[in-house]
């Protein structure tokens, strides 16, 4: 059975990778991946002086953003202060849990400075106290409470939350309020997924965490580019044309020969979304009107 699912797997993986590096190419530009990880890098190193923290806390979860962010974070702090944290429920996939532990291995992350700790329970006891969820609802719990656990370990190693999210995601609210989406930085921000997964093979990352279909893993057979509705590659055109190259949707579609109602179904996501991205709302209060 083992040897069959990686076979399997073997299959998915070279077909995304066609996917990724050939389409994905097609209007990005190929960026020039030394100076991208120094210069990220360099700037988590200037955040954490400036800061006075010491250690950089990721939650790893086998993933390639994940994984592209230990990497930048042990380049930028070095192994002794990044700390990875494994954070699986009964839904991880293995196969993720197993490429997690390879990036702790080929980073020889010190034994303690990381940990796997299972969700399982505190998300039962959520659900115990809230009734039974939606599984969206009981995702985003679950994102949360990984958050939670973050930031604890943060707070009682003197260190920062490394966030993972990158533009594709942070662009198309594509991550958890407050769960996946909270952190104190977000390195991968300015880079789209496209250009994550080319960082990741320029790192040397293993292939088989930057080619896999991309996943929070918050239920079984969970995939981003189905919950999206449109692969990376083509959400990635868009959302560079439109933002990097200032283009209407019209343009857009004219230049990528993407069709226009996917343009605009990708654009209308960015806009519906945009709460996410937001600080809270704040309310002023006139003192001199509000005066009796």
């Amino acid at each position: 059975m083992r040897r069959v699912m990686l076979e399997t797997n073997n299959h998915i993986f070279k077909h995304y990778k066609t996917i990724f590096m050939d389409r994905g190419n097609m209007v990005l530009p190929r960026l020039d991946y030394a100076r991208v990880a120094h210069f990220i890098a360099a700037r988590l190193r200037q955040y954490f002086e400036a800061s006075g923290r010491k250690v950089g806390v990721i939650g790893l979860s086998g993933g390639v953003d994940s994984s592209v962010v230990a990497y930048l974070t042990m380049m930028a702090l070095g192994r002794d202060r990044t700390r990875l944290y494994l954070l699986p429920s009964s839904v991880t996939p293995s196969e993720d849990m197993e490429d997690a532990m390879s990036i702790v291995e080929k980073l020889e992350i010190p034994d303690g400075n990381w940990r796997v700790i299972s969700i399982d329970e505190i998300v039962e006891a959520f659900e115990r106290k809230l009734g039974q969820m939606s599984r969206v609802g009981r995702g985003n719990i679950m994102a949360r409470i990984r958050m939670t656990i973050l930031y604890h370990e943060a707070a009682a190693n003197n260190g920062l939350v490394i966030g993972s999210g990158d533009k594709s995601e942070y662009l198309s609210g594509y991550f958890t309020k407050h769960g996946d989406g909270g952190a104190d930085v977000l390195p991968l921000v300015g880079l789209y997924k496209t250009h994550v997964r080319q960082l990741a093979e320029y790192l040397k990352i293993p292939e088989r965490i930057w080619v896999k279909p991309p996943s929070p893993a918050l239920w079984p057979g969970q995939t981003a580019e189905e919950e999206l509705g449109v692969d990376y590659a083509t959400l990635d055109t868009v959302l560079y044309l439109r933002f990097d190259k200032k283009l209407s949707e019209e343009a857009i579609n004219r230049v990528s020969g993407i069709p226009l109602e996917t343009v605009e179904r990708i654009l209308e996501r960015v806009r519906l979304t945009r709460h996410k991205r937001r600080l809270p709302k704040r309310f002023t209060i006139d003192y001199d009107k509000m005066s009796v």
